[in-house]
């Protein structure tokens, strides 16, 4: 007999959590405004909001936390942090911000000005408020096959090259600062980019003369997407491919809360010293000094360690695993999801899901509230309310996928846990039919709406 599939890990500390009632759940959603984030954490059985900061640690994780260095200068902890960063990423300057959006902020404060253009596959929304926000604009230059949830494409989150192209060849150069590649690409389900992609996009920036920033909050899980199914690193191991995609980047931020699997952090990896030099300044005046900045030295030292846990082999196989076995569950039902399975959730196709309810009374989120409502299950809305109001015409923009995703912790959840996420939605999959209105807006902010917007039933 083959030995089945057993997880490279096991469970020493465990958690309670509360089996609410229908009834619970209705008053609980109603309070919140219909707004997931409102919920408080005990109101949630299991909780796929994001897998940002949300992941289990190691033991020696924690055994380093208990050797942090917190000396305001020169800490121990930024050494080590220093030597993991570049062993692993091949960046040999980095500046640590307390997360990933930090890290966007400090960076961007020194390359993007109002009136640019910042190309990118599908930027994610921390990312596009960031350029937003200094009245630049951000232009996805996906490949169009990403947008068919049923296409079978190895890579959903690579790069057109055209489109690129001609975004470099309709704009001042002066205008374009970056090019930005995220890794796995998020907003268009948790899709890997191909290291062939990477090398063709590296060299057309170069062409153009314009740097090459990764977003790389989910760069293990990219590498293992390329091993997996580029032929040419079917051999290589998983740190050899992470270096390997980095050695074409000019900088990276990184949000360290995913696949360095800790609770806080993030950092700026960055190749240049004249641009480290100058994001220095700014990551003194939002962060702190450059030897911590928005981090304790103990959290310096389990994101370290993370570093090498989170580029593990056995480690991402469970990980990916787990995340391609709710997929299958849910695909068998009949339930509309991005195929294949991305590396860190599975993303529910709501127009497909809810085809009574208007795309104008966001759909992707009722169907969240839905799926709560059904379970206490928490996923999160990556559609018209995420994407925000155009800046120039202040109507919704609609995106071409209306998405829930129901993101997976990392060495959080058993096997368990994932059959009653796919029988829950399963259930309102099967009364599909008797949803027929969503949501309108009582309150929005001006950027990053989805985070505190109060809903009510539409209708």
């Amino acid at each position: 007999m083959n030995l089945p599939f057993a997880e490279p890990y096991k469970i020493k500390m465990v958690e309670s959590l509360h089996r609410s009632s229908r009834e619970e759940r209705e008053r609980w959603i109603r309070e919140a405004k219909y707004n997931l984030f409102n919920l408080r954490s005990s109101q949630v059985f299991i909780d796929l909001l994001t897998d940002s900061g949300t992941g289990a640690m190691s033991d020696k994780q924690w055994s380093e936390m208990m050797l942090g260095d917190e000396s305001y200068a020169g800490a121990s902890s930024y050494f080590k942090l220093k030597e993991a960063i570049n062993d692993i990423t091949g960046f040999p300057h980095f500046l640590p911000t307390h997360q990933g959006r930090a890290a966007e902020n400090v960076l961007f404060s020194v390359m993007v000005k109002e009136g640019d253009i910042v190309p990118g596959n599908a930027h994610f929304d921390t990312t596009k408020g960031h350029i937003e926000f200094r009245r630049a604009h951000a232009v996805d230059c996906t490949i169009d096959e990403a947008y068919d949830i049923s296409l079978d494409h190895p890579f959903k989150g690579n790069v057109d090259l055209e489109k690129l192209e001609r975004v470099l060849l309709g704009n001042p150069r002066e205008r374009i600062p970056m090019i930005i590649l995220t890794v796995t690409c998020n907003t268009s389900g948790g899709q890997p980019v191909s290291l062939r992609n990477i090398r063709e996009v590296k060299a057309m920036a170069d062409r153009f003369g314009i740097p090459l920033i990764f977003d790389a909050a989910r760069f293990a899980e990219n590498a293992w997407f390329i091993r997996k199914r580029e032929e040419e690193f079917a051999d290589w191991s998983i740190r050899d491919i992470v270096r390997e995609m980095f050695r074409h980047g000019d900088a990276m931020t990184m949000s360290s809360k995913k696949d360095a699997i800790v609770n806080m952090g993030g950092f700026i990896g960055i190749r240049d010293i004249d641009l480290y030099r100058r994001a220095s300044t700014y990551n003194i005046l939002f962060e702190g000094y450059v030897t911590y900045g928005g981090m304790s030295g103990r959290d310096m030292n389990a994101l370290a360690r993370g570093l090498y846990e989170g580029t593990e082999y056995d480690y991402l196989e469970a990980r990916v695993g787990q995340v391609a076995r709710l997929g299958k569950k849910l695909r068998d039902h009949g339930v509309p999801v991005q195929y294949p399975f991305g590396g860190h959730a599975i993303f529910v196709d709501a127009r497909r899901f809810l085809t009574r309810v208007p795309q104008e009374e966001y759909i992707a989120q009722k169907l969240a509230v839905e799926l709560f409502l059904e379970g206490g299950v928490r996923g999160v809305e990556i559609g018209t309310l995420l994407a925000d109001r155009d800046p120039a015409t202040g109507k919704d923009r609609f995106p071409p996928l209306e998405l829930v995703r129901l993101t997976i912790p990392r060495r959080v959840y058993t096997d368990n846990h994932m059959d009653y996420v796919a029988a829950a939605l399963c259930n309102v999959w099967d009364r599909r039919d008797s949803i027929t209105r969503g949501f309108r807006i009582l309150y929005e902010a001006p950027i990053l709406r989805h985070f505190t917007v109060e809903l009510e039933p539409a209708g």
